[in-house]
């Protein structure tokens, strides 16, 4: 009996422990329960800037629509078919599934958070609201018609489209209410947490003013006491020297490589090159920039492919180096950008500092210094009369379109946005283009099928769900 019983106890034993040990089996280790609101924030600013940064022909065309990039072989994209790749699909889920479904989470939780200090949750909560109003800004100023009021709402499977001119409206009241909330003497996200700008409360505060004066100048042809309002509020307070400027810097390890270094270097892709149109500009008019855009073909030579035929790649310029370096940054807003609102602004009547003609040479200048020009290279290319303000062709919206055209390089989808607003350059249509230029995507198959009463309202109150439909406030 005794050697049964000494027998039977260790057996106790190695059941009891085979049950823990099953148990710490369903324990997860490396995928926690709860992601910290910090790191929901960084990613969904990661994945913006990611979606922005590409050249993914899934993705971001943008470069090929705005005439920048020409393509060597496939020509689908170039040529604005932007359907057999489903683009407007995974565009629209980017920014709502990966950037703003994360935002959202992250605001919950800051809100939740007892510990917080008020002051600190205050400007956590507003620096989360600038980036969505940035996301919902490209959604709306993309489709039209968006859901928004519904958007992001477990409970509304089949959210409603809100009229795009009052989601815009929202958009600026929006960032009205978070620069007044942003004090630049309590914390933020700490500098770990915060990938644009590494803590500084008062940088937000410009960046928040320069997006709504952006906001604001997308609708002036259709509402100019709008635009002259939040323009004329954002003007002092907005984005002064390069030093402010809101970049997400990529690092020079995987995975947090640029996007375009990935694609192109990572990758051996052998098919995105210079356009004509670009590329004729900078040589023309002997740009500082041309060297830094772009490298040179095989010959040596800087030349750029006509967008949307085929084009031998070994004969023209593909990509420079600066752009495609694994760790160059994607400018979510700059200096650059902002002095040339703000001429905009002069010529529209608007009350802000300075002329036209300083902020025009402004823009330009620090755009050279930024692709690592110099201030004599920057002189010497605003005195050229093509270039010059007062002895440039055509009226402002040519002068400015132009320029901010050239200056805009590297960042598609806002060059988009402002063909589509100044109506200038005039860029040369593709090769057999599937329609007219692109002035909205259309809505994604998806809500056709799963959302399809929505979508068949939004569709038939924007005047149709074509790529050639304008938006509210594209007005030329």
């Amino acid at each position: 009996m005794k050697r049964i019983f000494l027998v039977f106890v260790p057996l106790l034993f190695l059941a009891s422990a085979c049950t823990e040990d099953l148990a710490s089996l369903n324990v997860e280790t490396k995928k926690p329960a709860a992601i910290p609101a910090p790191t929901l924030f960084s990613n969904a600013v990661k994945s913006l800037a990611g979606n922005l940064a590409t050249a993914s022909v899934n993705t971001n065309v943008f470069r090929f629509t705005t005439s920048q990039w020409a393509m060597a072989v496939y020509q689908d994209e170039a040529q604005y078919d932007f359907q057999t790749r489903a683009i407007p699909n995974t565009w629209w889920n980017a920014m709502y599934r990966d950037v703003l479904a994360d935002l959202r989470e992250s605001s919950r939780l800051i809100n939740a958070d007892a510990s917080l200090l008020p002051k600190e949750k205050a400007n956590k909560l507003a620096i989360l609201d600038i980036m969505e109003v940035y996301t919902f800004g490209i959604l709306v100023n993309s489709f039209g018609n968006i859901p928004y009021t519904e958007a992001l709402n477990a409970e509304k499977l089949f959210p409603k489209y809100d009229d795009a001119k009052t989601v815009s409206a929202d958009l600026i009241t929006r960032l009205n209410a978070d620069i007044a909330k942003l004090d630049a003497s309590a914390a933020g996200f700490t500098s770990s947490e915060d990938v644009v700008y590494k803590g500084s409360v008062s940088k937000w505060v410009k960046f928040a003013n320069t997006l709504r004066m952006k906001l604001g100048m997308i609708v002036a042809d259709e509402n100019a006491t709008a635009a002259k309002s939040a323009v004329e509020a954002s003007d002092a307070g907005a984005i002064a020297a390069s030093t402010d400027n809101g970049l997400f810097t990529y690092l020079s390890a995987s995975p947090n490589q640029n996007p375009l270094h990935v694609d192109i270097v990572l990758g051996g892709r052998q098919d995105y090159i210079a356009a004509k149109d670009l590329m004729d500009k900078l040589a023309g008019w002997n740009d500082p920039r041309k060297t830094a855009y772009f490298s040179t073909n095989n010959a040596g030579n800087y030349a750029g492919g006509i967008v949307g035929k085929v084009n031998t790649y070994v004969d023209f310029s593909r990509a420079g180096a600066k752009v495609i370096a694994a760790d160059a940054p994607y400018v979510l807003a700059d200096y650059v950008e902002t002095e040339f609102l703000r001429a905009e602004a002069k010529e529209r009547g608007f009350n802000v500092a300075g002329t036209a003609e300083q902020h025009y040479n402004n823009a330009i200048t620090a755009s050279i210094l930024y692709w690592g020009g110099t201030a004599a290279e920057a002189a010497a290319y605003l005195a050229q009369p093509e270039v010059a303000y007062t002895t440039a062709a055509g009226n402002w919206k040519q002068k400015i379109g132009t320029q901010k055209w050239i200056a805009l390089y590297n960042r598609s989808y806002e060059t988009w946005t402002e063909l589509r607003r100044l109506d200038y350059p005039v860029i040369t249509a593709p090769v057999n283009a599937k329609s007219g230029f692109p002035t909205r995507l259309t809505y994604p198959n998806t809500e056709q099928t799963l959302n399809g009463t929505s979508y068949t309202a939004a569709a038939a109150a924007i005047g149709g769900d074509v790529v050639t439909t304008k938006l509210f406030w594209d007005k030329n």
